[in-house]
């Protein structure tokens, strides 16, 4: 599974002209997933996701994590972060995971985040989504299940 997650001031995703989730202060989550994912690359990155201390403390350091801040988490499935770009202009996507396992998957992320105690907002999976954010900092983090970067 791959995760870009972007500390955000508030964020929200749109689907046919309605707002669909919103968030204030938190993570905006894109979530992708790969072939071959199961249950200990969903778990891996949900801790990741809750427990990354990508928040400011008092003295500006990123020392808090989503629980010590009251962090509200809006996920959107995004299965083109698996794209391969690296061959010819048409990125490929035969290392993303068929879309029922992955909207499954995807489910079971954001269930397994709101039963820690907190907001989850999000997407419509294989909607076309507008997805607007303001990003502080701007705070931006890849992370890959399979710890590939």
């Amino acid at each position: 599974m791959r995760a870009v997650l972007q500390r955000v001031t508030s964020a929200n995703v749109e689907v046919d002209g309605k707002i669909v989730g919103k968030i204030g202060k938190g993570w905006l989550i894109l979530l992708g997933v790969g072939q071959g994912d199961e249950d200990s690359d969903l778990t891996y990155l949900a801790d990741k996701c809750v427990g990354l201390r990508g928040f400011q403390d008092a003295e500006g350091k990123m020392n808090l994590s989503a629980a010590e801040v009251k962090a509200e988490f809006l996920i959107v499935s995004q299965f083109t972060l698996y794209g391969d770009c690296r061959k010819g202009r048409r990125p490929g996507f035969s290392d993303a995971a068929p879309a029922d396992l992955s909207r499954t998957i995807y489910s079971r992320f954001c269930a397994q985040i709101r039963s820690q105690g907190f907001v989850v907002e999000e997407g419509i999976f294989q909607a076309d989504m507008k997805v607007s954010l303001v990003n502080d900092g701007p705070v931006t983090f890849l992370l890959d299940s399979r710890k590939t970067f």
